[in-house]
């Protein structure tokens, strides 16, 4: 058994997290042994391994926050039917390793018979794409949305799950490269940020009132979103991958009445009810089992090759996940 461990934080992530040994207790009651199935590399995984995240866990640490996992060991009084069975890891529980113990009573069960690498990507990014569409304005079908960073993971399962609900979706990527990229995913309107995106918004949806903007970049790309939208719209931040804090001209909060919030997951699962986080991955796990929701996957690593994989995850410009295979 080996995990992928880190005892400090660095400028260069690939370079202070390595594979060690594992070793686990026996079972306790109620208690049951995963076999780590497949689990991605985030880039918030990235900014914790370089002290840049919002919540850091205290060291040494296992990195990873999801994946997905199948039952190979019952600890006593839990169901034999169990065993076997594909399940979500528990999210935040440092999943880059081949093996982990959790409580049976805690567990979400997959569906069967569905890829396990498409299923390790679920416990982050789709509900972040879910929750943004479903939490801050009632969107009807026919109803306009518009996301940047489109060419991401949520971008990609944005554009999946709108399309699921009928919506429409406005999708902004920053370099001409990213287009194809963002068509191949099912986006209909695919636009590079910059100059009078505004008018070329409204040009290419006959002057639509969006609803609901979208951003993950932050800077003066926050701004770009604002002029896009309706009167009276809402305009959600999750990420700044400008490195810069948003910028919003204040004629959009006087005169058109634009809302600025802001999301992150940790505390949407701090807040959530278990009957709400049942909900929604039960959702999210539907779509993938029925193929509506597909991320692509990069590239594909096993454990040995932590540093590689991590390297990877940080470099800029790919065009898919790069996923930890730890049985490889």
């Amino acid at each position: 058994m080996k995990k992928a461990e880190y005892a400090e934080r660095g400028p260069v992530p690939q370079d202070v997290i390595t594979v060690v040994d594992l070793v686990l207790p026996p079972l306790a009651a109620g208690q049951v042994l995963i076999e780590v199935l497949a689990a991605p590399i985030n880039p918030s995984d990235v900014l914790t391994l370089t002290g840049q995240y919002g919540l850091l866990p205290p060291l040494p640490a296992v990195g990873g926050n999801e994946g997905v996992g199948r039952v190979v060991g019952l600890g006593s009084g839990v169901e034999p039917s169990w065993s076997g069975r594909a399940v979500l890891l528990p999210v935040g529980s440092g999943t880059w390793r081949t093996h982990m113990i959790a409580e049976a009573k805690g567990l979400i069960a997959l569906p069967d018979g569905v890829d396990p690498q498409q299923l390790s990507m679920l416990a982050i990014n789709p509900p972040t794409a879910l929750l943004m569409l479903s939490d801050f304005v009632t969107l009807q079908p026919g109803d306009w949305v518009i996301q940047n960073a489109a060419n991401s993971a949520v971008g990609s399962y944005l554009i999946g799950i709108a399309k699921a609900r009928g919506l429409r979706c406005v999708n902004i990527v920053r370099r001409e490269s990213a287009v194809d990229a963002v068509k191949k995913a099912g986006g209909d309107i695919v636009l590079v940020d910059g100059d009078k995106l505004a008018k070329r918004v409204a040009q290419a949806t006959d002057a639509a009132a969006i609803k609901l903007g979208i951003d993950a970049v932050g800077g003066a790309a926050t701004d770009n979103l604002a002029r896009c939208l309706a009167e009276g719209a809402t305009l959600v931040n999750y990420g700044a991958m400008s490195g810069e804090p948003c910028q919003i001209s204040p004629a959009s909060f006087v005169f058109r009445d634009i809302t600025l919030r802001g999301f992150w997951l940790s505390q949407w699962f701090r807040r959530a009810l278990p009957q709400r986080r049942s909900e929604v991955f039960a959702e999210i796990g539907g779509l993938i089992a029925s193929g509506t929701l597909r991320a692509p996957v990069q590239a594909t690593y096993p454990l040995a090759r932590i540093k590689e994989a991590v390297a990877a995850a940080a470099a800029g410009e790919r065009e898919g996940k790069i996923l930890l295979l730890p049985q490889a």
